[in-house]
């Protein structure tokens, strides 16, 4: 059984994927894109020397190109605060008298137990509360 110089560039190709879904890696889809460039020359009547040459000039220029895209890319939008960071800084509304013992607000459309941020503050049912922070299953607030 003779297989083709194309069949092995696929079965490469293939081979760079797995890695590439197992560490999320994204080089590792650059060589495969670059083993399927290859497949193409091999398809075509490329020689091994034309088929290496290729493979290794679309993976370089994949890496060359894409890479910086990326981080500028990545940098350029920092992550979204999400979870119990994305609450900080919120504005809730008082249900229950809320003082530093305890009391009862909703934030962001749900119920949750609060205490004042000053231990001395109070606030009454109705008022507007800034979120300070998260501490555990309970918002501080001022």
């Amino acid at each position: 059984m003779d297989i083709d110089a194309w069949v092995w560039w696929l079965i490469g190709a293939v081979g760079l994927g797995i890695p590439l879904v197992l560490t999320a890696m994204p080089e590792f889809g650059m060589f495969a894109a670059g083993a399927v460039a290859g497949a193409v020359v091999a398809a075509l009547g490329g020689g091994v020397v034309a088929q290496v040459l290729v493979f290794v000039v679309v993976s370089v220029a994949l890496i060359a190109v894409v890479r910086p895209y990326a981080a500028r890319q990545r940098a350029a939008s920092p992550g979204a605060a999400t979870g119990i960071d994305a609450l900080k800084g919120r504005q809730a509304v008082v249900l229950e008298r809320v003082d530093g013992r305890g009391g009862r607000i909703k934030l962001a459309g749900e119920v949750w137990s609060a205490r004042t941020y000053d231990e001395s503050a109070a606030f009454e049912p109705g008022q507007q509360v800034d979120v300070v922070e998260i501490d555990g299953a309970t918002a501080v607030v001022m």
